[in-house]
């Protein structure tokens, strides 16, 4: 088939983040294996990320993660970017590594370290004020292993306290971004278990605090798209973190354990308006592991958002209503299958070339001899990355 015009136009619209810490070594608690060419600071993460962009046209902003991408001038990263054609996107802050957090964060029962964890934040503020970032986003390890550990309402109260700290002082055109996950590394509760609570905090702090969803933040068996479809009609889903995962925050390519669910989750996207400019919503990735090579990872991941979202935005939507509203089960569900089952890669091949991109952008990383280049270059130093 021929994708329309009309959807070409809106795939045209799509972009993706990718996150600075893919491009360096990651793993398992078991163990993390090395990889040639792997960044050895910031500014080599950048090039990395920009390559995915020369490739694809879909990633023209770098998430960064801190302490992990800490440098001493913020206005040379960001011309390192600029020069590259790619520019800097969301702050991601990290309280949990290190040793005072052991017992956690922002939800600490000790003022001092709660305050330790505020500093941190505030610091990531300045950091998106030099870079021109409007997103902190804040993912918290925070929890308990054991019934009686803590207490757990004390624990909300000091997070609430937190992050409204922290939320006063955003610019007036930054956004706090609040990410859940279920379990792990706390076992018996986490602190922002679901989008529920990250919900409830985000009402309570005010417009431009929103929910992130990380597809892979969630029970066995959890309806996503529901979670898409609920947070956008609130206008209150401010970011995805797009992964795979086969048993639980496996953090593999995206669409590489059910692509019928990135699929359905698109449809609610394109359902709720989370394509328009105004949205607020920021794709990005949250993706690595340590068998697949880097920067042909993150090219495979955002090529499989797009290919699932050209076939969302093929979904006869008249068809689908009218089929609902009759109450026919099997024809609605077959106007959303079909669209599904829908073949557009060799559409969205043409399409790319249409537009000066590499028809196949896998083959053309792999010809490009970037990977060969990182890997002599990139010789010496200490390679990003966190060890097992």
């Amino acid at each position: 088939m021929t994708i329309p015009q009309q959807v070409l136009d809106t795939l045209a619209t799509l972009t993706i983040e990718v996150p600075s810490w893919a491009y360096g070594n990651s793993g398992t608690r078991f163990k993390v294996f090395g990889s040639p060419g792997v960044p050895r600071d910031p500014f080599e993460k950048v090039a990395d990320a920009a390559q995915v962009h020369r490739m694809t046209g879909l990633a023209p902003k770098v998430a960064l993660h801190i302490p992990w991408d800490k440098v001493e001038d913020y206005d040379a990263l960001k011309r390192h970017a600029a020069d590259l054609g790619v520019g800097i996107g969301t702050i991601n802050s990290n309280t949990f590594q290190d040793d005072v957090y052991k017992l956690g964060s922002l939800c600490h029962r000790d003022a001092a370290v709660r305050q330790q964890a505020i500093d941190h934040h505030l610091e990531c503020i300045e950091i998106m004020d030099a870079t021109g970032s409007s997103d902190l986003k804040i993912w918290l390890a925070d929890g308990t292993n054991y019934p009686g550990q803590d207490d757990i309402r004390a624990r909300q109260d000091h997070l609430a306290e937190s992050l409204s700290t922290i939320y006063d002082r955003l610019g007036p055109e930054q956004r706090l971004v609040l990410e859940y996950k279920f379990f792990e590394p706390a076992f018996y509760h986490t602190d922002v278990p679901d989008w529920g609570t990250s919900l409830v905090h985000c009402l309570a702090l005010g417009e431009r605090a929103k929910v992130c969803l990380d597809t892979g933040h969630h029970a066995p068996g959890t309806n996503i798209e529901f979670i898409v479809a609920q947070l956008l009609r609130l206008g209150r889903l401010g970011s995805f973190d797009f992964n795979s995962r086969f048993y639980a925050d496996d953090d593999l390519i995206v669409g590489a354990a059910d692509p019928y669910q990135l699929f359905r989750i698109l449809c609610e996207v394109v359902r709720g308006g989370g394509l328009e400019p105004d949205s607020g919503v920021v794709f990005m990735l949250d993706q690595c592991h340590n068998i697949e090579p880097k920067v042909a990872g993150q090219i495979r991941s955002v090529l499989n958002v797009q290919e699932m979202l050209a076939r969302a935005l093929l979904v006869d939507r008249d068809a689908l209503t009218t089929a609902q509203l009759a109450g026919d089960v099997l024809t609605a569900n077959e106007v959303f299958t079909d669209a599904f089952q829908t073949d557009v890669r060799a559409d969205l091949a043409a399409w790319r070339e249409s537009r000066g991109l590499p028809a196949q952008p896998m083959a053309a990383h792999a010809e490009s001899g970037y990977q060969d280049q990182i890997s002599a270059d990139r010789q010496g130093g200490t390679q990003a990355g966190w060890g097992a």
